[in-house]
C-alpha cells in the first residue's frame, strides 16, 4: 500500500479501528509463520534481496549505456 493511501486511511478511520487492523495484521503474520516450514521466511528474504540486486544491476547497466551514448 502506498504511503498516500495509508495516510488517507488513517485520516478516515477512527483510531480504534486502526489499532484493530494493526492487531489483525500481526496475528495473521503469526499464523502464517506457524503454517510455513522453518526457514521459509529466511529464504523469502534472501530471494527478495537477490531480486533487488538483479534490478540494481539492470539499472546500473542502463545508466552505463546512457553515459556511453552521451560521451
Amino acid at each position: 500500500m502506498s504511503e498516500e493511501k495509508r495516510k488517507a486511511m488513517k485520516d478516515k478511520l477512527p483510531p480504534e479501528a486502526l489499532e484493530h487492523l494493526k492487531a489483525a495484521r500481526n496475528e495473521m503474520r503469526k499464523s502464517m509463520e506457524a503454517i510455513l516450514p522453518p526457514g521459509f521466511l529466511e529464504h523469502r528474504r534472501a530471494a527478495r534481496k537477490e531480486m533487488l540486486l538483479a534490478f540494481r544491476s539492470m539499472i546500473d547497466a542502463a545508466l552505463k549505456k546512457t553515459e556511453e551514448k552521451s560521451s
